[in-house]
């Protein structure tokens, strides 16, 4: 591996940071968007039957909001009642609203940066392309020009500019495809866990103004 760094040249270092980075971030996300850090499947029916009666207290929301995304977004809804019994349906639903843009936030983050990763690559490969082949038609200049360069000249000069043109665009494209696999699976489980809270958030909303009807 050394040996095809060596050969490949400076630019192959910045393909070699953004294989590091997107490493990075594909780890992270795999630990972030964990469906028992998201939404777990009970979570819901969990916080209605806390809350089937009366709205819980303060420090029950607290553990609420603290269990995972869609419980900060459920405690969110409960928060408000706490803090004004007499809140309207759409005050309650601004509310929860506001939770969960800011939880949509955090699970689309560096997903950009992935995304970013996947783009720049093939593109950092052609950079190194272009380079070998300015190496190759440069180093026969004072020879015979671009004909020399193809048929005759230095043979080493020849092979190791044509070894950076290859290296460099096989590594850029070995670091932009799986950015690019994984960028579009944390997108696609990222919109699900989308769609999973806002269903779950209408839910609980219609149960809490169920709930305050029967205290009434």
């Amino acid at each position: 591996m050394l040996s095809i760094i060596q050969a490949a040249g400076w630019p192959i270092w910045p393909l070699i940071a953004c294989s590091v980075l997107g490493l990075a971030l594909i780890f992270e996300r795999f630990l972030a968007l964990k469906t028992a850090r998201v939404a777990p499947p009970k979570l819901l029916d969990e916080a209605i039957t806390v809350s089937s009666k009366a709205i819980p207290t303060p420090d029950v929301v607290n553990q609420l909001a603290q269990s995972s995304a869609l419980g900060e977004v459920l405690a969110s809804g409960l928060r408000t009642v706490n803090s004004n019994p007499q809140c309207s349906e759409t005050d309650l639903r601004a509310a929860m609203e506001g939770t969960g843009r800011a939880v949509a936030h955090r699970l689309e983050k560096y997903l950009a940066a992935l995304a970013t990763i996947a783009s720049a690559a093939p593109l950092l490969g052609l950079l190194g392309t272009v380079i070998g082949m300015i190496e190759i038609f440069g180093s026969q200049a004072g020879g015979g020009g671009v004909g020399q360069a193809m048929g005759g000249g230095n043979p080493a000069q020849l092979a190791h500019g044509i070894s950076i043109a290859l290296y460099n665009t096989a590594f850029g494209l070995i670091v932009a495809i799986p950015a690019l696999i994984f960028w579009r699976y944390f997108r696609a489980r990222v919109d699900a866990y989308l769609l999973t809270l806002e269903l779950a958030s209408e839910q609980f909303v219609r149960h809490i103004l169920r709930l305050r009807k029967a205290v009434k």
